[in-house]
């Protein structure tokens, strides 16, 4: 939970709790809470997509096609308020390996999530799909190419499986600080009011 570039110098920090708690702001909490269930939805749905019935499996695709073009205007908002609000300062007692390691893994998680919604488009676009809302639908007009989408589908997958891995990890290493450590890493981003008791 590291700062994601350098930030607008006109930025106000993080106000802190009554117990001093400095957490990141309401906004910058919701958008991290949602796109993260959103991206174990998109991951989670499209590992099982292969195994759909026929019938049915273009309509579950498309929705899953959706849920990736939600994290990407996501993720573009989300970089926006981080670069115009600076985020807490991690807790004093957290080590300097933990300081190094975080971000970097942040820079990488946040790579992917940009990246694989736009594999994914080409993976969608290039097999000649029809992206429908409901109201109305989009059609690319270009004629399926299988040697593109099928190398688009995998590098689509298998970065899939690397931003799972670290999202796992990002998990892990969160519940770690707030178990063994016991420090406020987790509770910065926690949702609800930030001088409760652990």
């Amino acid at each position: 939970m590291t700062r994601l570039s350098a930030l607008n110098p006109a930025a106000t920090a993080t106000p802190a709790t009554p117990s001093g708690l400095r957490r990141y702001s309401p906004v910058a909490v919701a958008l991290h809470w949602v796109m993260a269930a959103l991206i174990l939805f998109a991951a989670g749905f499209g590992l099982m997509l292969d195994g759909w019935p026929r019938e049915t499996k273009l309509f579950w695709i498309n929705i899953h096609a959706q849920a990736g073009l939600l994290i990407l205007v996501l993720l573009i908002a989300r970089i926006w308020w981080r670069r115009t609000h600076t985020p807490p300062p991690l807790p004093p007692e957290v080590s300097e390996i933990s300081r190094r390691a975080s971000h970097p893994a942040h820079m990488l998680i946040y790579a992917l999530m940009l990246v694989i919604p736009l594999v994914g488009i080409v993976a969608f676009v290039w097999h000649a799909r029809v992206l429908d809302f409901g109201l109305f639908a989009i059609n690319f007009g270009i004629k399926s190419n299988s040697p593109v989408y099928h190398q688009a589908e995998d590098i689509h997958l298998w970065l899939t499986y690397g931003l799972l891995a670290l999202v796992g990890g990002h998990a892990i290493a969160a519940l770690w600080h707030h178990f063994i450590s016991r420090d406020t890493v987790l509770l910065r981003m926690w949702p609800g009011s930030g001088d409760r008791s652990r």
